[in-house]
């Protein structure tokens, strides 16, 4: 089975953003991943809803959005709103996670968790029957263009183990630094999607990157 590519729009060209979104469009990328960021839980600000009313028009792709936010769960109406397939919420800015994941599957949106690299796996024993996906993230969150973190490899392969103990039917996604070589290592250790952002859209050719993505 080929790995689900999702291209973050966060390393695309906001000036030629629409021209971006086509490419991704035509490619063989699976979703379109979407951060948002509010200076707050991480150190930077993104793009904010009325922007992402506009990319929600321009893409046939389903909208994976991950909120890098304090209490998202303020925003599942927006979210919603906008068509998203993937509401993607952190476990370290959600004190009441089961409650916030019942309400967005209740939205009718697929819910995920996404853990930061300091965060344990075995945090997630609770919750891992309940979403449709975990999201490991490989570099700190906040800024495109970081270096991998290696031991995300290893958390990856703790992921898996933990899914399939379990009997949990939950994807397992990585986000950060993730290119040919570490995607290739990623998809061995039990990664079922991946995102990637600086290694898209900084190539020569972005779509054959993709492509090349959905091949490992």
């Amino acid at each position: 089975m080929k790995p689900i590519i999702s291209p973050s729009i966060l390393s695309a060209d906001f000036a030629y953003l629409a021209k971006d979104i086509e490419m991704i469009n035509r490619s063989e990328a699976d979703w379109v991943h979407i951060d948002i960021m509010d200076g707050v839980f991480v150190p930077n600000i993104s793009f904010g809803f009325p922007v992402l009313k506009y990319v929600a028009k321009l893409t046939s792709k389903p909208l994976d959005v991950h909120l890098m936010i304090v209490n998202p769960e303020k925003f599942i109406p927006e979210v919603k709103a906008l068509g998203a397939h993937i509401m993607n919420v952190h476990y370290e800015a959600c004190p009441h996670l089961h409650r916030v994941v019942q309400q967005i599957r209740e939205a009718g949106m697929q819910p995920a968790v996404t853990i930061n690299p300091a965060t344990p796996i075995a945090l997630l024993q609770d919750i891992i029957r309940d979403v449709y996906m975990v999201l490991v993230m490989s570099v700190n969150p906040g800024f495109g263009g970081q270096k991998f973190i290696e031991h995300s490899v290893e958390k990856v392969k703790e992921l898996r183990e933990l899914i399939e103990r379990t009997g949990s039917k939950a994807l397992i996604e990585v986000d950060g630094g993730v290119n040919l070589e570490t995607g290739v290592r990623l998809i061995a250790a039990g990664a079922d999607a991946l995102v990637a952002g600086n290694a898209i859209f900084a190539a020569e050719n972005p779509e054959g990157m993709i492509h090349a993505m959905k091949e490992l």
